[in-house]
């Protein structure tokens, strides 16, 4: 009588699976001359899954995978997202590249005040920072005095607008209270102002209250011992 040929038998021995519940049934494995080995101990649905001998319902060789793409209602998520962040975005750039009128006309004055303290101190001579109430300026003017170092001294300043020595306000701000050592006198309907520096890091006292377009104030002070100059925000706060 002619005997079956195993199924599966070629190149390679062939794996039993186990049942559905897990459990691995020691059988003989099928060689490809015929004879039977000993069953491989602790052989897993794993293996067999593994095996191009498995039975149907396993992973085939070849077989294409399908990629799953994006939906449109996940694409109109991730644009309202990004719309989102825009409009939170914009307002926060546009307020770092255009500063407001108030802010930078403190800027600037602060940083004429502080570098005509600076060139006193190391010049070893008077300084001027003259006040032009009707045109919205001010600027900084060497003023006469005995010079303490008789060489040269390099501050690192040069004259011009918007380098430190000079400042020009915005047509949006307007100079609403300039006090000079407690005058009673109404400065800012002069045509010029003046307040002094002094080598010896002392100044004329300063009370300058600046007012936008949009109501806001800022107060600049400066200390007569110390010549440092200061920003009050708030208006409840100014003298």
């Amino acid at each position: 009588m002619q005997k079956s040929k195993p199924h599966g038998s070629g190149n390679g021995r062939l794996i039993n699976c186990g049942s559905t519940r897990g459990d691995v049934t020691a059988r003989p494995l099928a060689l490809n001359d015929g004879r039977s080995s000993a069953p491989s101990q602790g052989t897993s649905p794993a293996d067999c899954q593994e095996s191009r001998n498995c039975p149907p319902g396993g992973p085939t060789f070849g077989s294409r995978v399908r990629l799953r793409g994006f939906t449109l209602i996940e694409i109109m998520i991730v644009v309202g997202i990004m719309g989102i962040m825009m409009t939170i975005g914009v307002p926060i750039v546009y307020k770092v590249w255009h500063r407001a009128p108030i802010n930078q006309a403190v800027r600037d004055t602060v940083e004429v005040l502080s570098n005509a303290r600076a060139r006193a101190i190391l010049q070893g001579k008077e300084m001027d920072v003259l006040f032009h109430p009707k045109e919205g300026r001010l600027e900084i003017r060497g003023a006469g005095g005995s010079t303490v170092n008789k060489g040269p001294v390099t501050a690192g300043f040069s004259s011009g607008v918007g380098d430190g020595t000079s400042a020009h306000y915005s047509d949006r701000i307007l100079i609403e209270m300039l006090d000079i050592n407690k005058l009673p006198h109404e400065f800012r309907d002069d045509d010029e102002a003046m307040i002094r520096f002094f080598p010896d890091g002392t100044c004329d006292e300063l009370s300058l209250v600046l007012v936008s377009d949009q109501n806001e104030r800022r107060e600049i002070t400066l200390e007569i011992t110390t010549s440092l100059a200061s920003v009050e925000v708030d208006p409840r706060r100014f003298r």
